[in-house]
């Protein structure tokens, strides 16, 4: 850790965690992976502007896995959903990486900053690149989320305060 900065590990992850289907297989040395819950694909236009009072969050529309528990997914961008959620305390902030094998997929993952103070199911998007397609099970491992030790620690009404506060927990 330099100077209060440093990447949580084993011992406190699984405080900032639920919902884990596995927390032994899904806690990291330094991170936890994030598993799936749904994939939705993204059906109309979206707009942000500066203090959002014209934001428009696109639509979507909540994809079915098969009897087995797959999906099978075209090249293309699709919103998914965790079966986590998370509860960032003042002192952290998380940020996520695409798991490997997914890079070797011809697939990876966008996310944004998960802020200190937030507390809810998180999304991302699925970006699928590979043309032959990607094939995912409901449950997979995706992510490893990443939560950083900040330099101090937040009041309570500099924390995240957003639209997006417990949704879907």
């Amino acid at each position: 850790m330099v100077d209060g900065i440093g990447v949580l590990s084993r011992s406190r992850l699984s405080k900032l965690v639920g919902g884990m289907i596995d927390p032994d297989l899904q806690i990291q040395p330094n991170g936890v992976d994030l598993t799936l819950m749904t994939v939705e694909r993204i059906v109309d236009a979206g707009a942000v502007d500066f203090d959002n009072s014209n934001r428009k969050i696109s639509s979507s529309v909540k994809l079915s896995f098969d009897e087995s528990g797959w999906i099978e997914l075209k090249q293309g961008v699709y919103k998914i959903i965790f079966n986590e959620w998370v509860d960032i305390p003042l002192d952290c902030m998380a940020i996520a990486f695409p798991r490997s094998s997914l890079l070797r997929c011809g697939v990876t993952i966008e996310t944004a900053v998960w802020d200190s103070g937030y507390s809810g199911r998180s999304e991302a998007l699925l970006l699928v690149m590979n043309p032959a397609g990607f094939r995912v099970k409901r449950g997979a491992r995706l992510l490893q989320m990443v939560f950083l030790k900040l330099t101090e620690r937040l009041d309570w009404d500099s924390g995240y305060r957003g639209v997006y506060q417990f949704e879907n927990k």
